[in-house]
């Protein structure tokens, strides 16, 4: 497809006073984009701490609460390839306008609901809208970006709010559950949007397709079918078991369409996801990270939250507040080691360095008890934590996207995103079989009491997170084994700053 775009200059700029001009704009360009992406990554966590009120609200079970995050994952997993070809396609910049007035209007509905139904339907919605926007968003900045000494600053900022947002997520449904109402968790999502709707609006040419463009029909149906499968079936085990027949079939079903999807994208003249993307090993390495990164991200943030205010009785702002260490971490280290490191020691290095160091500070994690206090055993594994997955998100963030074309970036941005959805999926159903089997391990070797209860429960998260630091140093020896310790290339960029 070609693309021709009415108003604007390239990214990179060729007079001084383009360059001058563009150099301006394009850092708030970065904040449009870092601000979709925060909304995108705190909804997946900020919903969670307003839960309960809802359900009470609303009057839904137990059994059905699950839907209200499943739903969201379902859309959003299944969908993204899709949503980052149709960026590729139709242009990044109406992809994101799409996707965040899309998503806007679905958090108004999800905060209006008066039914469970509604509920589920807006965050359906939400998933659906996220598809579209997290992609456009990345590659966005993909394509802004490829000036060799800007780029790495600008992934830095973009994985620190990427890292950060499941913290902030925690902080705010926390502050707006506890001081104004569950509904608020929907509704702020609003002004994110606006915000960033606003700046795309000002900022983001406007593309001119100029050949119409091709999809990838079969592959699409293949790979959502799949992933939706996937997915699905991994949510599955959360309230049945792994030996749950709906469960495994629906795992079962997804694996095999997705050997079809490879098979059929290895024939088709214009697939939805070219296999060159994937069999680099760098970017294949780097797409891998970012899957280690989703498994063990989710381990931190719903156990650590359980063990927080179930175990040691913290309030959901107290247990936000104290994912922030960790906040701090990821912001130090993606800021920072993109300039300081990457160029001295190479990608291999500081992915597989940076996977140890967060699987150490997980370690440190595990040895969590019913009295231990927050700054000397919680808030050192903390800061490992976001020093680590810093390094890590930044630099497999630039990996990923490494090399490549602009008319492929999209579906190389969804395919990121595709790896953190997936990779949590299959965290969370595992690490919920793992937890529940520790803890009742625990209450059969030993008196029962309140007492005994309460550390079953401990020792079942701090199992969860002896599996996360297993998953971050199985991510350090992959990453060392695949990812080249060669000077990352450039993307091509595309002029979408308008003027």
């Amino acid at each position: 497809m070609s693309t021709t775009f009415d108003r604007g200059a390239p990214a990179t700029g060729k007079t001084d006073s383009g360059r001058r001009g563009s150099h301006a704009v394009r850092w708030w360009v970065l904040v449009v984009l870092g601000t979709a992406q925060l909304m995108v990554t705190l909804d997946a966590t900020v919903v969670n701490i307003a839960l309960p009120a809802a359900q009470h609200d609303l009057g839904f079970s137990d059994g059905s609460r699950q839907w209200v995050i499943t739903g969201y994952a379902l859309a959003f997993g299944s969908l993204l390839l899709l949503g980052g070809r149709l960026g590729d396609l139709f242009g990044r910049r109406t992809t994101f306008v799409t996707g965040l007035i899309g998503f806007a209007g679905a958090s108004v509905l999800g905060g209006a609901a008066n039914s469970f139904g509604i509920l589920v339907t807006a965050r359906v919605s939400q998933g659906l809208f996220a598809a579209l926007l997290a992609p456009a968003a990345l590659s966005l900045l993909s394509v802004t970006f490829t000036d060799p000494a800007e780029r790495p600053k600008a992934f830095g900022i973009f994985s620190a709010l990427a890292g950060a947002g499941g913290a902030v997520g925690l902080l705010l449904g926390g502050m707006l559950t506890e001081w104004a109402s569950w509904r608020w968790v929907m509704y702020v999502n609003v002004v994110f949007a606006a915000v960033a709707l606003i700046g795309a609006v000002l900022l983001l040419a406007k593309p001119a397709v100029t050949e119409r463009p091709k999809l990838d029909v079969p592959g699409t149906a293949v790979v959502s079918v799949a992933l939706f499968a996937i997915v699905y079936g991994f949510a599955h085990v959360e309230s049945t078991s792994w030996t749950d027949p709906v469960a495994l079939g629906s795992m079962i079903v997804g694996v095999v369409l997705l050997a079809a999807f490879v098979w059929l994208e290895s024939r088709v003249a214009r697939p939805l996801l070219p296999l060159r993307l994937v069999l680099d090993r760098t970017r294949g390495g780097s797409f891998l990270a970012v899957f280690v990164i989703g498994m063990g991200m989710f381990s931190i943030f719903l156990f650590l939250t359980y063990y927080l205010q179930a175990s040691i009785g913290y309030s959901p702002i107290k247990t936000g507040l104290a994912f922030l260490p960790m906040v701090g971490g990821i912001v130090a280290a993606s800021t920072t080691a993109p300039a300081l490191l990457l160029p001295r020691v190479g990608p291999k290095i500081v992915i597989s360095a940076g996977f140890l160091v967060a699987a150490s500070g997980m370690a440190l994690l595990t040895r969590l008890q019913l009295d231990s206090t927050y700054v000397a055993h919680i808030m050192p594994g903390m800061i490992l934590l976001g020093l680590g997955l810093g390094g890590v998100m930044t630099t497999a963030f630039q990996g990923a996207t490494a090399g490549i074309h602009h008319e492929d970036s999209g579906v190389a941005s969804a395919l990121i995103n595709t790896g953190q959805q997936v990779g949590g999926s299959i965290s969370t159903a595992l690490l919920t079989t793992v937890a529940s089997s520790a803890a009742t391990d625990y209450l059969s070797s030993h008196k029962p009491g309140t007492l005994t209860a309460a550390q079953a429960g401990v020792e079942g998260y701090t199992a969860t997170l002896a599996w996360g630091a297993g998953f971050f140093v199985v991510g350090a020896a992959l990453s060392a084994l695949l990812i080249p310790n060669a000077p990352l290339a450039p993307s091509e960029g595309e002029p979408v700053i308008a003027h």
